[in-house]
């Protein structure tokens, strides 16, 4: 997580702090081009712009957090004697370091403006080249025939030798054989599907070409017209086409899948597929995509076996079996693999003061250097602190580090788990920092992942007074901007100007696809330095750049914070590098309060993880499997022409079954049975050795009758005196939240005190957190913390403890930490509350209390708390706080600040009582185990209790082995076809489709032509009469709530503004919901967990879009972001555009939907539009 300095200047580091790498020199000019408004200085060490704010790496829909900056202003006010001497010595030299080195800064920028010109002259011969070859190769196959297409033709169009791997995929292909490739990231595996295109349109046959994501699917039109032309290649989207019938049409995955269903079950004989021969699968390990995955797998199985498929896939752990599998259900597949790098890729590591390389020379393990035990033995050349047991220690210098013995080394303290994290904490960088490593060594471009698109725009906001351009570049960045702003002037994103001119840019879910464009081709031109990023932009946009900057290993999810997978960390470094462009990418990571190098490299040595089937049934699955005739009303007597020609249940099932998830099972489920099985004998065997009547047995045996005896009478008593233990203890637990319940009663007013709260971790490392109490959950106005608090997943319910001789029930309280977190706990977490604290008085005359104002702080944040620990006393939870409230966690203090005479008394009678009756049983317990120690037959008795804390042990290593083995079992169990039949079962129902006669109804007719998440419900609603009296715009917005999940409003925006739908749609949705309710309890009657949704909350801004008003007019003051408000219409112009293509679809419906979708789609939402 990077820290952020409001309004800073990007300046050079001191050069005692510079770290240059070894295998790129930095340019000779400073560092980062001052601003013209602004003089060139280093900012003061004690400058308020010090305070920092960190940018948070949640999910794109969360928070910025905010983190204490107490460290990182130690460790510059240690060093302001030294930035005061280099400020004295440089100031008066300032204005003559400009003048010399002036015509240094224009020589470097115009040798850079050169390169990059050349850079993309050479582009644009080698697209001509290769467009021209193309030309000549297809009128020679028209002249020829078809046997002039060889290897060497198709290697033959490109101006630069084709890799061995692309090479060997290639005659697979020439050799009919379906592909599977599996190779890094921006390795070139489209060069494959390209040449693979050539053949094709010189056949005079046709070629798919999938994506995963529409912009892709956009950019690759783009590409391959500048090869193939614009006659010969198509585009292919939910609700418009361009040039459908072309030799080469480009679509997503779900479009394909969609195309299928139509054909599943034709023959040969009935006419090939659309007369395609080639379908290419792009970013195929999308397959292991927990929510669309499925689509992958469905196109494999339902795709006619005598199209080739060409699968390019990243690098996975196992793409063996993915060739397998395809190979069994499809045809001859051949798998060719990489591992190789065109361009090679160099780990980096960033902390505050350096940008080191993360691994050794030999790449095998992790660079010493970033060893804690390093940090703490070695000197820097900047002088850092570290903490040990609470306190700040200056780091000596070389000389006085280089002077130490070996002996006083391994005296070294052993820091805590929170010392380290301190420590840690005061090495993170900002973002200034790691920029300017970057700038130093020459490692622009860089896209830079940051999992938060707030976190992105707050990191351009923050680097808007920096110059990356010089003044040539920036007047061809305006120049650029003003034609955009002619062409599309809804579609700028005002507030990322700024930033933009200085060559800094934000890339993410929230920013308009128009502008997503606008600055990917910025980028590429190289007028754009540092884009940030949310992930997405890693899923195969051609957006290559030096070096790849992953701000953070974890990731905000529903259900908490999540580790990087190492295919996921794989996948955005894998953007680092271009291709005849740079000789080595760069991959930057960074530190973090909570992520280190250790960190770093278990994730990168973890090894890639395998492809996992994500396959599920759906409603359009099992309705065009197993639709036969239609319904249709005829004139004769019968009145009803059936037609039997859909699938049975068992051919339907033997489809289902195809799935890649069964292929692996199948190979994987009989050994892990066998061992399950096994293992499973083995701990039955061992535990019937430690029971209690095995271990008297054996002691009857080894001991004499005397000692046996003797022993077996104290271990007796012993049990009975630990019960007793156990149970006084548990008494004094509760004696002291009870003793602690009372008095934090007494603060629920008056100033707000400090306190300590404390936990052990998974690992029984204890952690200490200083904070400010609140005050109990149920004081709050709103009680949706509370509520969620009492939820199982969450906390403990309300339950109530005897502590003797009253009732004690746990209560939940809220404290706000010094590291900026909330935290929600029992009594049972807290270990000292202090007298001191923060004054409960307005900061204004009549202004709001401070419990109050954070009261409400808290009630504004988004509710993702973490689980820290439990107990069955109560949880405790914590959540990341926001910039609202990182000044007030600025004012707590650190625990050795605060004396023990500042804590509050808390122990009341009954709870000394209780500790002095525990102690006493204690030392029982203790002499009762001494006297057993003393027996005669203890040593042979010892013996037999080794041998069965020996046994337990094997017991858990076997049992973790067995809940291992069984979770990889249920992963990979054939589950389709129980999904499958469950579905089956609501159909019926629903009366969609009769599954005994595979007659299909009307209802089932438009569910199995509609695509959408629960077709079923789709088409419930399109065919209810209820619509027919709604205007074209109405319309519009009944379609939009029933496309808006994931759509959110964005709670940092300055206003919650959106749109209200008119009183006829609410009217409608209220009715709509009724019906919804019936089909979630059919479904759930019948297992079924298809989301069925409907959503007023957008409908209105959906209203006034279809409704005419401009894209100026509706976002101003909008709570919504730009990209989230396109999306949205986008789905909505999706489900429009397919009404007047569905059957038994009212022709008023119909044309209002033709209606809505024409007025809504233009620019700046136009999908093709540029």
């Amino acid at each position: 997580m990077h820290c952020l300095a409001p309004h800073f200047l990007l300046l050079p580091l001191p050069t005692a702090s510079r770290h240059a790498l070894p295998q790129n020199q930095g340019p000779a000019f400073p560092l980062l081009l001052p601003s013209r408004a602004a003089p060139f200085h280093l900012a003061s060490a004690r400058s308020p712009s010090r305070a920092a704010a960190p940018v948070s790496d949640d999910d794109e829909d969360e928070e910025v957090d905010e983190e204490d900056d107490d460290d990182e202003v130690g460790i510059r006010d240690a060093d302001d004697e030294d930035y005061d001497e280099y400020e004295e010595g440089e100031e008066a030299d300032e204005e003559e370091v400009d003048d010399e080195s002036g015509s240094e800064y224009d020589e470097e920028a115009a040798e850079e403006v050169d390169e990059r010109k050349d850079s993309a002259a050479r582009r644009r011969e080698s697209e001509e080249y290769k467009s021209r070859r193309v030309a000549k190769l297809v009128a020679e196959v028209r002249e020829f025939g078809e046997d002039v297409i060889d290897y060497n033709e198709l290697a033959g169009i490109y101006d630069f030798p084709v890799d061995k791997f692309q090479r060997l995929a290639i005659q697979a292909f020439l050799r009919g054989s379906s592909v599977v490739v599996s190779a890094p990231t921006s390795s070139g595996k489209t060069l494959i599907a390209e040449a693979a295109a050539v053949a094709t349109v010189a056949r005079g046959r046709r070629l798919f070409y999938t994506t995963p994501l529409k912009a892709l699917s956009n950019q690759k039109f783009r590409d391959f017209r500048n090869t193939f032309g614009d006659h010969n290649v198509g585009l292919l989207t939910g609700d418009s086409a361009i040039n459908k019938d072309a030799q080469i049409l480009i679509m997503t995955t779900e479009i394909l899948r969609n195309m299928l269903y139509q054909s599943v079950g034709m023959t040969t004989s009935e006419g090939r597929m659309f007369q395609v021969d080639v379908i290419v699968l792009d970013e195929v390990h999308y397959l292991s995509d927990i929510s669309r995955g499925t689509v992958w797998e469905e196109t494999v199985i339902y795709c006619p076996k005598e199209v080739q498929l060409i699968c390019l896939s990243a690098t996975v752990a196992n793409p063996d079996e993915l060739a397998g599998w395809i190979s069994q259900i499809h045809g001859k597949t051949e798998l060719v693999t990489s591992n190789k790098r065109p361009v090679p890729l160099t780990w980096h590591f960033s902390k505050k003061f350096a940008l080191l390389p993360l691994l050794d020379g030999k790449g095998k393990k992790m660079n010493r250097k970033l060893r804690m035990s390093h940090l703490q033995n070695s000197s820097s050349a900047k002088s850092e602190f570290y903490y040990v047991k609470g306190k700040r220690k200056l780091r000596g210098n070389k000389n006085e580090q280089g002077n130490r013995s070996p002996l006083d080394i391994s005296k070294q303290v052993q820091l805590s788990k929170h010392e380290l994290s301190n420590m840690r904490r005061s090495q993170v960088p900002l973002i200034r920092d790691t920029l300017s490593q970057l700038w130093e060594n020459d490692m622009l471009p860089a896209i830079w992942f940051i999992f938060s698109r707030r976190g992105c725009d707050a990191a351009v906001e923050y680097l808007e007074d920096c110059r990356l351009l010089h003044d040539f570049e920036a007047s061809e960045v305006e120049l650029e901007l003003k034609k955009f702003k002619m062409q599309y002037p809804d579609a700028v994103r005002e507030s990322a100007v700024k930033g933009l001119l200085r060559g800094v840019a934000a890339h993410h879910a929230g920013c308009l696809p128009l502008w997503k464009s606008f600055i990917e081709e910025l980028f590429q031109r190289g007028l754009v330095k540092v884009v940030f990023a949310t992930e997405t932009l890693a899923a195969g946009i051609n957006m290559p750049a030096r070096t790849a900057v992953i701000s953070s290993l974890s990731k905000r999810i529903d259900a908490g914070r999540q580790l990087l997978t190492t295919n996921e960390l794989f996948q955005m470094a894998g953007r680092a590098g271009r291709r005849g462009i740079d000789t080595v990418g760069h991959a930057v990571l960074v530190q973090t309060p909570y992520e280190g190098p250790e960190e770093c490299c278990d994730i990168i040595f973890a090894g890639l993880e395998p492809l996992v089937s994500q396959f599920t049934a759906s409603y359009g699955m099992v309705l065009n499997l197993l639709a036969g005739s239609k319904v249709t009303h005829q004139k004769e007597p019968d009145g009803v022409k059936v037609k039997r020609s859909g699938r049975t249940l068992e051919e339907a099932r033997k489809l289902v079954e195809q799935s890649f998830g069964n292929y692996v099972g199948s190979n994987v489920m009989v050994a892990a049975k066998e061992e399950l099985e096994r293992i499973e004998k083995e701990i039955k065997h061992l535990s019937s050795e430690i029971t209690d009547e095995s271990i008297d047995r054996k002691c009857r045996e080894e001991l004499s009758e005397e000692d046996y005896s003797e022993i077996s009478l104290l271990q007796k008593r012993l049990k009975e005196e630990k019960q007793i233990r156990n149970e006084l203890k548990r008494r004094m637990e509760l004696e002291r939240m009870a003793a602690w319940k009372n008095r934090l009663e007494e603060f629920e007013s008056g100033h707000l005190p400090f306190m300590c709260l404390q936990y052990k971790d998974k690992d029984s490392v204890q952690h200490t957190i200083p904070a400010v109490f609140i005050g109990n959950l149920n004081s709050f106005a709103d009680q949706k913390i509370a509520n969620m608090v009492e939820d199982d997943s969450l906390g403990s319910g309300k339950e109530k403890f005897d502590s003797g001789e009253q009732i004690y029930c746990p209560s939940y309280y809220v404290a706000l930490s010094s590291d900026n977190s909330w935290y929600v706990f029992t009594e049972k977490w807290i270990k000292t509350v202090y007298k001191t604290g923060l004054p409960n008085v307005p900061s204004v005359e009549g202004g709001p209390l401070p419990r109050e104002t954070l009261k409400q702080l808290l009630l504004r944040e988004e509710m993702m708390w973490d689980k820290l620990a439990k107990s069955e006393y109560g949880s405790l939870l914590s959540m990341d706080g926001s910039l609202d409230t990182w000044s007030w966690s600025l004012n707590v203090p650190v625990l050795n600040s605060l004396s023990e005479d500042d804590e509050v008394e808390r122990f009341s009678e009954e709870h000394q009582d209780a500790v002095e009756c525990y102690k006493q049983q204690r030392r029982k317990v203790s002499q009762l185990k001494k006297t057993i120690k003393c027996t005669k037959g203890f040593k042979e008795f010892q013996k037999i209790i080794d041998m069965r804390n020996f046994t337990k042990e094997k017991i858990e290593r076997l049992e973790a082995r067995s809940r291992r083995l069984t979770r990889r079992l249920k992963q990979i169990e054939p589950t389709g076809w129980k999904e499958f039949l469950q579905i089956s079962k609501v159909i019926q129902e629903a009366r969609a489709l009769d599954i005994n006669t595979q007659v299909i109804y009307p209802l089932g007719e438009t569910a199995a032509a509609i695509r959408g998440e629960n077709e079923l419900w789709l088409a419930m609603v399109l065919r209810n009469k209820v619509l027919l009296g709604l205007k074209p715009s109405q319309l519009a917005a009944v379609c939009g709530s029933l496309v808006s999940e994931g759509i959110k409003l964005r709670p940092w925006k300055n206003s919650s503004y959106v749109y209200e739908p008119s009183s006829v749609v609410t009217g409608v949705i209220s009715y709509l919901e009724e019906q919804r309710h019936s089909l979630i309890d059919l479904q759930e009657r019948h297992g079924v967990k298809v989301p069925c949704e409907i959503d007023a909350q957008f409908a209105g801004m959906v209203e006034a879009w279809a409704s005419g008003l401009t894209w100026r007019e509706i976002m101003m003051d909008s709570a919504m972001d730009d990209g989230d408000l396109a999306r949205l219409l986008r789905r909505t112009i999706d489900l429009l555009a397919q009404i007047p293509k569905l059957p038994d679809i009212d022709p008023v419906l119909q044309k209002n939907a033709q209606m809505a979708c024409s007025v809504m789609d233009r620019v700046p939402i136009s999908e093709l539009a540029g």
